[in-house]
């Protein structure tokens, strides 16, 4: 299913979509509009598909947008979703730093790619790719990821990392050096 909403949050305009069975498949969100969030959406539906995950896209309405909505305000700790995600298509290493990631890094600080990968006894290109697959950001915190000297790549766009950072207090993270 899909469940699909939009918000005003800090004077822009967040769309976003969750795909769930019995829990959460996937997260997108688009900050330039529905049109921007369909595609997001299809490329979420893909990457799953393409993991082993059934995925089924009949709009549903849910709860699961308000709540990663309420996780974005800061409402909801990113930990207290994490027993709504279904982990379908990760492999065990991707839930082993998705579940690191989402229980000790909290809301107002950031992880660099190596402390992290020092961290869980890997390199910080894995943790780089980890985070790239990452089919559950905002409730799975693939924004606090930064580089040491800025803060690294965001997918979809770096402005959407730099407006979840903001929203959290971490604004020296945002630019493209750090200060």
């Amino acid at each position: 299913m899909l469940s699909v909403e939009r918000f005003d949050i800090a004077r822009k305009e967040v769309w976003i979509a969750v795909i769930f069975d019995e829990k959460i498949q996937g997260i997108t969100f688009s900050l330039d509009g529905e049109g921007f969030l369909r595609e997001r959406i299809a490329n979420m539906a893909f990457f799953l598909k393409k993991r082993g995950v059934n995925v089924e896209l009949t709009l549903l309405e849910s709860d699961y947008p308000r709540l990663v909505r309420d996780v974005i305000l800061g409402k909801l700790e990113n930990e207290e979703l994490l027993p709504e995600l279904g982990f379908l298509g990760v492999t065990s290493f991707e839930r082993r730093v998705y579940e690191w990631l989402t229980k000790r890094v909290k809301r107002g600080s950031v992880v660099t790619y190596g402390e992290l990968a020092k961290t869980l006894g890997t390199s910080p290109r894995a943790i780089g790719g980890a985070m790239k697959r990452n089919p559950y950001p905002i409730v799975v915190p693939c924004h606090r990821v930064v580089a040491w000297d800025g803060p690294g790549y965001y997918t979809p766009k770096l402005e959407y990392k730099a407006f979840l950072l903001k929203l959290e207090g971490v604004e020296e993270w945002t630019s493209s050096k750090r200060t």
